[in-house]
């Protein structure tokens, strides 16, 4: 293949969860090379880090993100591309590192105090992520005082929150107004299942969703404002 045909492979690789040779998914692509082969192909051929990931990584990220969104594929879908984009990044880190990649802008993300659950906010972490941005990922079960030290420490980052269940719902509208309290002009985003654009605009937080596609295109509308 020439390096067209594989950057075009590699975000297919991405979209279908292929991370490496040993991954049995999809099963029409048993042995072939996978998300990890083909990255360090590339890199061997010459091709750019930057052109890898906004050429093929990102595409491939939006793609399973959109079908996502538009019910064509589950969760099972992207947590599997997410592993593909892993199986990349992490050839791609040391670029990341020396600065050669620049990163678009660093986004916190945490489940509020009283919620364990991370397959949401995992969700959103790998296709922020996948779209450019260093994310800081402060876990579950995370207080007003875990985001705020977060902020201080990243001051220009945007804050993601994700609540799974109804009864940690009170402590989101908290962490909100608690941050609201120190950065009043901080852009925060919410969602999970019990979650809702009517909620989103009585707790005062900027932007509400259920899809991580749109949580990226969001933060990605912010980076002029910055």
């Amino acid at each position: 293949m020439n390096k067209h045909q594989l950057m075009e492979q590699l975000a297919f690789c991405i979209e279908k969860g292929k991370a490496d040779k040993a991954t049995p998914i999809p099963p029409d692509m048993k042995d072939q090379d996978g998300a990890k082969e083909i990255t360090a192909t590339l890199l061997e051929m010459g091709a750019e880090p930057e052109e890898l990931l906004n050429g093929a990584l990102i595409p491939g990220m939006k793609k399973i993100g959109d079908l996502y969104g538009e019910g064509k594929a589950f969760v099972p879908h992207l947590l599997l591309a997410a592993r593909a984009m892993n199986a990349a990044i992490i050839l791609l880190k040391p670029y990341f590192d020396s600065g050669k990649i620049e990163r678009k802008g660093t986004f916190i993300i945490g489940t509020v105090q009283g919620d364990l659950h991370d397959i949401g906010k995992n969700l959103v972490k790998a296709i922020v992520e996948g779209s450019g941005w260093e994310v800081v990922d402060l876990g579950t079960d995370v207080s007003s005082e875990g985001f705020i030290k977060a902020i201080a420490e990243h001051p220009e980052a945007p804050v993601g929150l994700s609540a799974l269940i109804t009864t940690t719902m009170v402590n989101m509208e908290k962490i909100v107004s608690d941050i609201r309290q120190h950065y009043p002009d901080k852009k925060i985003l919410i969602g999970g299942a019990p979650v809702t654009q009517e909620y989103c605009d009585k707790i005062g937080a900027d932007f509400f969703t259920l899809y991580p596609q749109e949580a990226a295109e969001y933060l990605n509308s912010l980076i002029s404002k910055f």
